[in-house]
Formats: C-alpha cells, sequence, structure tokens
C-alpha cells in the first residue's frame, strides 16, 4: 500500500510515518508542506493514500483538500488535524475525504482506519462526532481583534504579508502593523513563534 503522509510538524510526521512504515505492505513517502505533497503526487503519484495535515502551509483550508482529491486522481484523501473543528471535519467529509483523523487517535485505530479507506470507505471516528463541544471563545482569540485573527490565520498558514493584504484587500503596510501588534499582545517573538503558539493553542 502506497501512502503520503504531509504534515509539517517534524516529530508527528516521523513518528506516524515511521509507525505506518512498520506495517507489512506499507510503503509511505512524507512531505513537510502542501508544495511538497504536491510534487510527489506529480511526479509519485497517485498513491493509495493520501494523508494532508489541516493547518499545514499551503492547504488554505479545504482547498488543499479538493486540489489532492484531482492531483491523487481520484484515489483516497484524508485529513489529520489536533485542532480542526467539528464544523469543518463534517465539510470536508462532505466535499469528499476519505476521513478524518484526529491526532488524539490511538495509533491501532490510524492503522485501523488507514486500512478501511484504502479500500475506498469513509472513516469518521464517532467519538469526535458525538462528544459535546463547549461553547466558549477562546482565550486567546479574545486578545485580538476579528482584523488581528484574520491575519494570524494567514501566518498560521505560511503565507506572507503581501499575501495576507492580498486576501484582505489591505496595503501591506498595515498587515506589517497588524503583525507587530499581535505578536506584542501573544508575547510572540516574531511571526513565526505567533504562528506557532496559535497552532498550539489550537486557535484554528
Amino acid at each position: 500500500m502506497k501512502l503520503l503522509l504531509a504534515d509539517d510538524h517534524d516529530l508527528v510526521r516521523d513518528m506516524i510515518s515511521d509507525y505506518l512504515a512498520a506495517q507489512d505492505g506499507f510503503s509511505v513517502s512524507v512531505a513537510k508542506d502542501f508544495a511538497e505533497a504536491e510534487t510527489r503526487m506529480l511526479k509519485e503519484g497517485p498513491y493509495d493514500l493520501v494523508i494532508l495535515d489541516f493547518t499545514m502551509p499551503g492547504m488554505n483550508g479545504l482547498e488543499g483538500l479538493e486540489k489532492a482529491k484531482d492531483l491523487n486522481l481520484g484515489s483516497p484523501v484524508a485529513i489529520i488535524s489536533g485542532t480542526m473543528t467539528r464544523a469543518a471535519a463534517e465539510q470536508a467529509l462532505a466535499m469528499g475525504a476519505a476521513g478524518f483523523l484526529p491526532k488524539t487517535m490511538t495509533a491501532k485505530s490510524l492503522i485501523h482506519a488507514v486500512r478501511f479507506m484504502a479500500t475506498g470507505e469513509q472513516y469518521a471516528p464517532i467519538s469526535f462526532f458525538t462528544e459535546k463541544e463547549e461553547e466558549q471563545k477562546h482565550p486567546l482569540a479574545e486578545k485580538l481583534s476579528s482584523r488581528e485573527l484574520e491575519v494570524l490565520e494567514g501566518l498560521v498558514e505560511g503565507l506572507s504579508n503581501k499575501e495576507i493584504a492580498l486576501r484582505l484587500d489591505l496595503q501591506e503596510v498595515t498587515i506589517k502593523l497588524h503583525v507587530k501588534t499581535l505578536c506584542r499582545k501573544m508575547g510572540a517573538r516574531n511571526r513565526t513563534n505567533a504562528a506557532i503558539l496559535a497552532k498550539e493553542a489550537g486557535l484554528f
């Protein structure tokens, strides 16, 4: 079974890929972002299953899912995430994702899910979709304005100031100011640190 795992967190990517590669009949390729995953799908695809981290650079939300489905020539593409909301996961499944893999799942469950999705079935962990969600604002989000949150989301996605400015229809100098302000409010050293703090806090 030929698999592709794309995740920007080195430790997570290496641990999961090493575990999968240790299984009989599994061949695993890895990518650190969507651009590298795209290159691998074009050169080495289609894969029996592609697994994409929802918040890695280049994904642009579920746009990456749609693109990967085409790049993998209709073969299964799944989403993995430790921060994805239930609504976003449900949307991904509705858009044809092979499944949703929360990073909290056990290694044994992961193997079962991978084999299940590779056969063409759709996987969704019942516990994730039945647990009661707490309706409360994220404490980190309370520190930032709505515009700063939009800019921070762009940083998490790995976008440049220019790209964020184009997305939000603002001047690049305005984005620079927002980045400086949100870093100060978050206690972040720089834009990269701000993105890491946001991801670790599960804000996006």
